[in-house]
């Protein structure tokens, strides 16, 4: 194994401690539980050399979002130093949502700056009129939460505690948002001092040249990857649901020997509903389905993202403008585009691409009063079925594509917030028949025991995910709330009030199968 394998490998391992520090340290279920964080390595020009196997979405952001968090540094001519970093939420520099606070910190070796080491992590709630802050009734982004512009967090080594106190009293749960944030500064301290323990061990010029070179090699393999790809322009259409329309996503995939471009030309232009999906999480989910389907183990870093071009319209709803709203974007929109790339990368390279899965992170946002005056938050994304491919059933009740989190585990949820649960299931027969089955959705359903509001943002409620070879399509999702004697169906985007004894019936969308079913 040569030098920059070495020096790779363990640049990823840097990230993946530093995952498990901000893990650890975490208060709120939400990052302690369903490990709803990620985190990079980058050089010292903001180039992505190493990420740990964290959320997809966060992942292809840090490239978009680290080049803008820089641009935004040079022109406002400020200077990082030793003992600093930088906290944003906002998503047309960090490249996701606002939930997703983002930290950056320097690395300095002999006094000059090597590094940068950088991690995004959910934050259960960021202000807004909503608990949770995912407003599916936002018309701007300032009906989202509290923007947190790119300013020092940390200085001489210490958090700034006025900054810190504003963002704090702006979060509607600032005890579990000081617990996450000190979390995250904690984690990129575990990555410095790793990455200066790298700096010592091997010597800061064959690990810079070790980084260039693993980059290289990444691009390298990408490429020689292509070669068996068909080559040419490959479309794709889906849909998103805005409640009472469909708003039509479109992609002309085109595969060359030296790379991919992804154009978006022909998707619908932006809406005042959080739906627009800022430009880093357009290209994470198309880099995502791309790297998918490519047969090498490749590092995801600078060298693959490098082969992939994405042409998104500003002003679409895959590159919005400022300040629309874009908090279901990351969530539903990404894994539209998601869809859409690997229905498009079906045509090129035949019988590797699954059917679509559920399609939908299906996010369920809850909050209100606890019996000391304060407030509480609860967020969570609900799997459903994967899609079936060739020679395989799809995968029952499971996060796929851009999400990769796990579960709020039930023991963990009914003892941090006042609800119960009364079922957990798989949805049996909700995945799409075919000589491969799709996997079965979930059913999970609780009844809240004090008053509260409920927000949902999901999507596939009116057309199931794609079906590839004659499988059939998976069952969309559904949503009902029970009061008393009565029970009502709800859209896929909506906020209400709840009432203690109002019972919540989630079911998630299954996958589609693959093939025609030998019946038939």
């Amino acid at each position: 194994m040569s030098n920059f394998e070495i020096i790779g490998k363990a640049t990823q391992f840097i990230a993946e401690e530093m995952g498990v520090s901000l893990k650890k340290s975490a208060i709120s279920p939400n990052i302690r539980e369903r490990m709803d964080h990620s985190c990079a390595i980058a050089d010292g020009n903001g180039v992505i050399v190493a990420q740990a196997e964290h959320i997809p979405v966060h992942l292809g952001s840090f490239r978009v979002g680290l080049r803008n968090l820089l641009k935004w540094v040079q022109e406002e001519d400020i200077s990082l130093k030793h003992g600093e970093m930088i906290i944003t939420n906002d998503p047309y520099i960090s490249g996701t949502h606002m939930n997703d606070v983002m930290i950056l910190a320097p690395v300095f070796y002999d006094g000059e700056l090597k590094a940068y080491v950088v991690n995004k992590a959910h934050n259960v709630d960021v202000g807004g009129p909503v608990f949770g802050s995912l407003n599916p009734e936002a018309r701007n982004l300032f009906q989202e939460g509290t923007v947190i512009p790119p300013v020092k967090i940390v200085k001489n080594g210490k958090i700034d505690s006025e900054i810190f106190s504003f963002i704090k009293n702006n979060f509607k749960d600032p005890e579990t948002a000081d617990g996450d944030i000190n979390a995250q500064v904690a984690a990129n301290r575990t990555g410095i001092s790793r990455v200066v323990d790298l700096f010592e061990k091997f010597g800061l010029k064959e690990v810079l040249e070790g980084w260039h070179d693993l980059n290289q090699h990444s691009r390298e393999l990408s490429i020689i990857s292509l070669r068996s790809w068909k080559k040419g322009t490959f479309i794709s259409t889906d849909f998103l649901e805005a409640n009472e329309r469909l708003i039509k996503l479109k992609l002309s995939l085109t595969v060359t020997d030296s790379g991919v471009i992804a154009d978006f030309a022909g998707t619908e232009r932006q809406i005042p509903l959080p739906l627009n999906a800022v430009f880093g999480v357009t290209f994470s989910a198309t880099a995502f389905a791309i790297r998918s389907a490519l047969s090498s183990d490749i590092p995801t870093n600078e060298g693959f993202y490098s082969i992939i071009t994405v042409r998104a319209e500003p002003g679409t709803i895959v590159n919005p403008t400022r300040p629309y709203p874009v908090c279901g974007g990351n969530v539903e929109t990404t894994q539209r585009i998601a869809d859409l790339t690997l229905q498009a990368l079906s045509q090129c390279v035949e019988g590797i691409i699954p059917s679509g899965s559920s399609g939908t992170m299906f996010n369920v946002m809850m909050g209100g009063e606890r019996e000391n005056g304060k407030y509480w938050s609860y967020y969570e994304t609900i799997g459903g079925g994967n899609g079936a491919s060739q020679g395989r059933d799809g995968v029952s009740g499971i996060h796929s594509n851009m999400t990769n989190t796990l579960n709020t585990p039930i023991e963990i949820a009914e003892k941090e917030y006042p609800f119960y649960f009364t079922a957990y299931k798989l949805r049996r027969g909700s995945g799409g028949i075919g000589r491969w089955r799709g996997g079965d959705g979930i059913i999970r359903s609780f009844i809240v025991t004090r008053d509260c509001s409920l927000s949902v943002i999901a999507d596939r409620f009116k057309i199931g995910p794609y079906a590839l070879a004659g499988g059939s399509k998976g069952r969309p999702g559904s949503i009902y709330i029970r009061r008393g004697k009565s029970k009502r169906k709800y859209g896929s985007k909506f906020s209400t009030d709840l009432k203690a004894g109002d019972e919540v019936i989630i079911l998630t969308p299954g996958g589609s199968g693959y093939g025609k079913a030998d019946s038939e």
